[in-house]
């Protein structure tokens, strides 16, 4: 009597283009592996990631306390200007780490909304205008 084993090869292609995106990003094999992990954790996240790989655009969902990856994407776009303290977006800015880290940050919002709520809301600090 013979075994088979039942195999999904689609995710295998999605990993390959995880490792893929995450090398081009400039993120490390265990960065690309935890966040591997969260997409495997969250069948909404792995479904907007695999959206993401199709169409190269973010899904509306998931949302996480009224905000979209698109949302996460965009404060990621601002921490990173901020850091360059270009104050703009440049061609130095690697959007598709951007869109990695909006996963990222959309997978540990889920966990502790509260704490991204207040990231999200606390803006650009000095560079608030009232």
């Amino acid at each position: 009597m013979s075994s088979a084993i039942i195999f999904d090869q689609s995710r295998l292609k999605v990993y390959d283009g995880l490792l893929r995106l995450c090398e081009y990003a400039g993120q490390s094999e265990v960065w690309c592996n935890t966040l591997w992990g969260e997409l495997l954790t969250d069948v909404q996240l792995y479904d907007a990631f695999v959206y993401y790989l199709e169409h190269h655009e973010l899904p509306e969902t998931p949302k996480c306390e009224g905000y979209s990856l698109t949302d996460c994407y965009v404060w990621q776009m601002e921490q990173d200007n901020l850091r360059r303290d270009t104050g703009k977006n440049t061609g130095q800015c690697n959007k598709e780490d951007m869109v990695l880290q909006a996963f990222m940050t959309m997978a540990q919002m889920k966990r502790t909304p509260e704490k991204y709520i207040r990231k999200f809301n606390d803006g650009r600090g000095m560079d608030q205008t009232m």
